[in-house]
């Protein structure tokens, strides 16, 4: 299933005005299938609305509404007509139905088309670098990691001084954990864009997992005086102090990290980890605890 579902369910819905049935008058299937795709029953809302386009192939909120359903339903094939004539009715739904459609094409493996609608999306030509390194993360999101990468670096050959192209690069081949060539594209990415403090973080995220403590902090400093609004270089700091027997300094960052983001479980994990490393038993495992429960809330186990 593809990302930003919940997002999507409101994407492509132009408004129109519908008049309400009769108390006594059954649901026609148009309204059949507004129903039960307002239910997420998305097989459901597909078979009403089939019938509806049957009845009125005119119908364009069926039309738009089919389309989703199809894409909800994993059936790309199905849904791209239906949303390609949507793109050509509502020119205020193109940057929706241009993601949409990015998203369907990348699963039936049509790269040349995802590029499309994603330049459409975002104002570029198709076979610019920009195009080229929107299309790539939208792989990268969407787990086609080969691809992604062939366009990150097209990217980069089409214009080697493109923003965020090495940035996407570095977290691609962190992700891998190809940390030396992880290191290269953030070094590069902060070549051509040094006062971006997230390059900063991901550079220092490269050489904590290098075991090089000492650059991890100096860079994290630089994140966090460029950008003090980010939970991550607070978390990444209070680990990397950890690492280096300073449970103080770890404590001081990690709370900070916990009041920004209360509901971080990693951040509880590592705070509650300073506090043992200090000596602190009950703050300790209070933190654990807390992060505990966190986790669980976040990641429930089914049976």
């Amino acid at each position: 299933m593809p990302s930003g579902k919940v997002l999507l369910i409101c994407v492509l819905l132009t408004a129109t005005a519908h008049g309400q049935l009769p108390p006594t008058a059954a649901p026609t299937a148009h309204q059949q299938g507004i129903d039960a795709f307002r239910k997420a029953e998305y097989l459901q809302a597909a078979t009403a609305l089939k019938r509806a386009l049957a009845q009125d192939p005119n119908d364009r909120e069926a039309t738009q509404l089919l389309g989703l359903s199809y894409f909800y339903l994993g059936s790309p094939a199905e849904a791209i007509p239906l949303l390609e004539r949507v793109r050509s009715w509502y020119s205020s739904a193109n940057v929706d139905a241009s993601y949409v459609l990015g998203l369907l094409y990348i699963q039936t493996r049509d790269y040349v088309k995802a590029r499309g609608s994603f330049a459409e999306m975002y104002a570029v030509p198709p076979e610019s670098a920009a195009a080229y390194l929107f299309t790539a993360r939208m792989l990268l999101r969407q787990g086609f990691d080969p691809i992604a990468e062939e366009y990150a670096h097209k990217a980069v050959a089409l214009d080697p001084r493109l923003p965020l192209a090495h940035l996407l690069l570095g977290e691609f081949y962190l992700y891998k954990s190809r940390v030396p060539d992880a290191i290269t594209e953030f070094k590069q990415e902060l070549s051509l864009n040094p006062g971006y403090a997230h390059a900063y973080d991901r550079l220092a995220d490269a050489h904590f997992r290098s075991g090089n403590f000492d650059e991890a902090q100096r860079l994290l400093q630089r994140a966090i005086l460029l950008d003090s609004t980010s939970t991550g270089p607070y978390v990444l700091m209070g680990n990397v102090m950890l690492k280096k027997g300073d449970p103080a300094q770890a404590t001081r960052y990690l709370k900070i990290a916990v009041k920004m983001d209360p509901n971080n479980f990693i951040a509880h994990h590592l705070l509650g980890e300073a506090y043992r490393a200090a000596g602190d038993k009950p703050n300790s495992e209070r933190e654990l605890k807390q992060a505990e429960q966190l986790q669980s809330a976040q990641n429930p186990k089914f049976e």
